[in-house]
C-alpha cells in the first residue's frame, strides 16, 4: 500500500487572505461543508485571535463540522493559543497550529529576537498548546530561507514539547524544487525524533513553483501538504490542492503515494470558491480552468476523436466535470433544479430553493438554455450574498454616439427608497456615479472585468470589480443578461462587502 499524504486545506484561512476574498460565516460554513465532501484531512478554519468575527467563524465550524480535524492558527503567544483553544475545543480532534519564524531575516527585522529566544518561545508555546490537545502543529515561518541546522534544533525541541506535526513552509515562494526536496531530506536525516511527527510543507507560488515544490517534498519524505482550492492566497497564492491531488493520482507510477480526497468533487468545489470569493480562475489554469479539457487545434481534435488519451492525461469525470453543458430549461421543475444544484455541491433549505427557483424561471424565460454557470450566478445572487445594506430596485440607462450617457437608479438603503439620475462618461460610469452619490461612499474602482458566463447572445454577463475604501479592498460580483445591470450589481455587492467588513471591525 502506498503512503498516505494528508491534505491540510487552508482555503478558509490563508486563501481568505487574497485581496478582497473575505468571507462571512455563512460562506465559510458552506465551503467547509464542501471540504468535508472532498474528504480533506484537516480544515484550517481561520485565525481565532485576529478578530471577533474570525473567532466566531472558527468556533461555529469546529462546533458543527464533524468527521474532519478543524485547525486554528495561533502565533506563539499565550493569548493566541488560549483563544484558539476556546474556538476549537468542541471539534473532532481539534488542532492548534502555532508558528514562529526561524530565518535570520525575520529574527533581525521582524521579531528582533535571538535564536535562543525563538527556541525558548517555541518550546514554551507548544507545551501550552499540548496542555489543551494532543494534536499540535508547529510551523517554522520562512523555513526555506532559514539555517537548516537551527530548524532541526527547533523541530527536535518542539517534538519533545508535544508537537505532532512539523510544518516547513516556503513562506515567500523562494525555493526551487530540487533545493526544496533536499531541504526536506536533510530534516529527516538530521532530526533524531522526526519519526514521532508528521512532516508538512506549505508552499507559496511567487515563482510559480508551489505545486512542484510540494511534490518534491513528498518525494523526499513530507507526508502532509498545506494547500488551497484554486491556489488562492497571499500574493501569488498557495499550492493548489487540485494540482497536488491530481498529480499524485495521474502519476501514481512515479509518485507512489495517495490521498483520500474524493476527486469527483474538485470541479464543484473550485466553482464554489470562485462564486463565494469573486476571484475568477484563469481559463488556462491546470485541472479546473475552463480550457483544461478544451481542444481547438485540428490535430488535437482529430486525435481526441480517435482516442481520448492522445491529448488528455486525465478523464474529466475524475474531477466531476460533466461534459454535457445543457442542464435545464424554462420547462424544468423544482425537483430537477434541486437535484442539479445538489450535484453541484450546494445544499439548499426549502426557503432558499424557493428563491432560487423563482429567479431560475425568470432567467430561463430570457435564455434558451441554462448552464451550471448560470445556476451558480443565481445562487450567488439569491443565497450566497452577504446581508445587503444597499439593494438595487430598478435602473434604466440611455447611451449612444449622439446621446448623453445617463443612468436613473433606484436603491433601497436600510429600508428606505432613493432614486437619482446622473450623467456619466458612459452608462456604466453614470450608474456607478448615481450609486456612489446615493450611498455617500467614496470608494475607488481599482479593477473592472466583464465576461460572458456562457456562450450565445442571450448569455448572462458577469462583472467583477475590485474597489478600495480607507485601506480595505474588496471584490464585488454581479450577473445579469443586461451587462449594465450586472455592473451595478457588482458595484453594490462590493459596497455591501465593505459595510460587512466595517461592521466586523467594530
Amino acid at each position: 500500500m502506498s503512503d498516505k499524504i494528508y491534505i491540510f486545506d487552508t482555503t478558509l484561512r490563508d486563501g481568505e487572505q487574497s485581496p478582497g476574498a473575505s468571507m462571512n460565516m455563512q460562506e465559510k460554513f458552506r465551503l467547509a461543508q464542501q471540504l468535508v465532501k472532498l474528504n480533506v484531512d484537516i480544515i484550517e478554519a481561520g485565525f481565532p485571535v485576529a478578530s471577533a468575527g474570525d473567532f466566531e467563524c472558527v468556533k461555529y465550524i469546529a462546533d458543527n463540522i464533524k468527521g474532519v480535524q478543524v485547525a486554528g492558527l495561533a502565533r506563539c503567544h499565550e493569548k493566541d493559543i488560549d483563544t484558539a483553544w476556546e474556538a476549537l475545543k468542541n471539534g473532532d480532534n481539534p488542532r492548534i497550529h502555532t508558528f514562529l519564524a526561524t530565518s535570520d531575516i525575520h529574527l533581525k527585522h521582524k521579531l528582533r529576537m535571538s535564536r535562543e529566544q525563538v527556541l525558548e518561545r517555541a518550546v514554551a508555546m507548544v507545551k501550552r498548546a499540548a496542555g489543551y490537545t494532543s494534536n499540535v502543529e508547529f510551523s517554522a515561518e520562512d523555513a526555506s530561507r532559514s539555517d537548516l541546522d537551527f530548524v532541526c534544533k527547533v523541530f527536535e525541541a518542539v517534538i519533545d514539547a508535544g508537537a505532532t506535526t512539523l510544518n516547513f513552509p516556503d513562506t515567500t515562494g523562494y525555493a526551487l524544487p530540487d533545493e526544496f526536496g533536499k531541504q526536506i531530506l536533510y530534516l529527516i536525516n538530521n532530526i533524531p525524533n522526526i519519526h514521532k511527527a508528521v512532516l508538512s510543507v506549505h508552499c507559496h507560488n511567487d515563482l510559480g513553483l508551489a505545486t512542484a515544490n510540494s511534490l518534491a517534498a513528498i518525494s523526499n519524505g513530507a507526508r502532509q501538504v498545506e494547500c488551497t482550492l484554486n491556489g488562492i492566497g497571499e500574493r501569488a497564492g498557495n499550492t493548489a490542492m487540485e494540482e497536488v491531488v491530481m498529480g499524485l493520482r495521474t502519476r501514481a507510477g512515479n509518485l507512489p503515494y495517495h490521498t483520500e480526497v474524493v476527486t469527483e468533487h474538485i470541479h464543484a468545489s473550485s466553482r464554489m470558491v470562485t462564486t463565494i470569493t469573486g476571484l475568477p480562475v484563469q481559463p488556462n489554469k491546470a485541472i479546473v480552468g475552463a480550457n483544461a479539457f478544451a481542444h481547438e487545434s485540428g490535430i488535437h481534435q482529430d486525435g481526441m476523436l480517435k482516442e481520448r488519451s492522445t491529448y488528455e492525461i486525465m478523464d474529466p469525470s475524475h474531477i466531476g466535470l460533466n461534459k454535457s453543458n445543457l442542464v435545464l430549461g424554462k420547462h424544468s421543475g423544482r425537483h430537477a433544479l434541486k437535484d442539479r444544484v445538489e450535484s453541484m455541491g450546494y445544499g439548499l433549505t426549502g426557503e432558499e430553493l424557493d428563491r432560487v427557483f423563482v429567479r431560475f424561471k425568470e432567467v430561463a424565460d430570457v435564455k434558451k438554455e441554462m448552464f451550471d454557470e448560470d445556476l451558480e450566478a443565481i445562487l450567488m445572487d439569491e443565497v450566497l450574498r452577504i446581508p445587503e445594506a444597499y439593494q438595487l430596485l430598478s435602473m434604466g440607462v440611455m447611451g449612444g454616439s449622439k446621446t448623453l450617457p445617463t443612468a436613473a437608479v433606484r436603491l433601497l438603503i436600510d429600508g428606505e427608497e432613493f432614486q437619482k439620475a446622473v450623467i456619466g462618461i458612459g452608462p456604466i460610469d453614470a450608474s456607478f456615479r448615481a450609486i456612489a452619490e446615493m450611498t455617500g461612499t467614496s470608494s475607488q474602482l481599482q479593477y473592472f472585468s466583464v465576461s460572458s458566463i456562457t456562450g450565445g447572445t442571450d448569455a448572462q454577463g458577469e462583472v467583477m470589480v475590485r474597489i478600495e475604501e480607507e485601506g480595505k479592498v474588496v471584490v464585488g460580483q454581479g450577473s445579469d443578461p443586461d451587462i449594465v445591470t450586472a455592473a451595478a450589481k457588482a458595484y453594490l455587492n462590493g459596497l455591501n462587502r465593505l459595510v460587512f467588513l466595517n461592521k466586523g471591525a467594530k
